[in-house]
């Protein structure tokens, strides 16, 4: 993105050099950046209340599914994506150096764990979100006791 190739070879390279390929690049970026992010509102204080300083919905309490649902859905998402990363080493890529290769391998690694973190942290902020349920009373009778003469 900054016109240094890192780890690519210079045919590989070439199609990272477009305008467009640079703002997708960029974009991902900060989406994944955001994504990150407000994973952490699971287990921080603003992922019940919204912040005051947040235009329109400051202040208001978070429905706990409008969380649970896109969190859930961005962890099937998520470990669908970096599936793949364990058995980085086993994909040719001509477009790569082998040390740059090695490297990319070693770095995304981590990304597999991704989708379940996400995913127990979703399940976590469910579990001490979610409504309690009535406790039905229970009428305790006693039993009839008939008497022997």
């Amino acid at each position: 993105m900054l016109g240094y190739p890192a780890g690519y070879t210079d045919v590989g390279f070439e199609g990272f050099q477009t305008v467009g390929a640079q703002v997708w690049m960029l974009s991902l970026g900060v989406l994944c950046e955001l994504a990150a992010f407000l994973t952490i509102g699971l287990v921080r204080p603003w992922g019940e209340v919204v912040p005051h300083w947040i235009p329109l919905i400051g202040g208001r309490k978070v429905r706990p599914m409008a969380a649970v649902v896109p969190a859930a859905l961005g962890a099937a998402a998520l470990t669908v994506l970096w599936a793949f990363t364990p058995w980085w080493w086993t994909f040719p890529h001509d477009d790569m150096t082998p040390t740059g290769s090695l490297v990319v391998g070693i770095l995304y690694l981590p990304l597999f764990l991704w989708g379940p973190l996400l995913a127990s942290v979703t399940v976590s902020y469910h579990r001490r979100h979610r409504t309690p349920r009535r406790i039905r009373a229970v009428r305790w009778r006693r039993p009839s006791v008939r008497c022997r003469p």
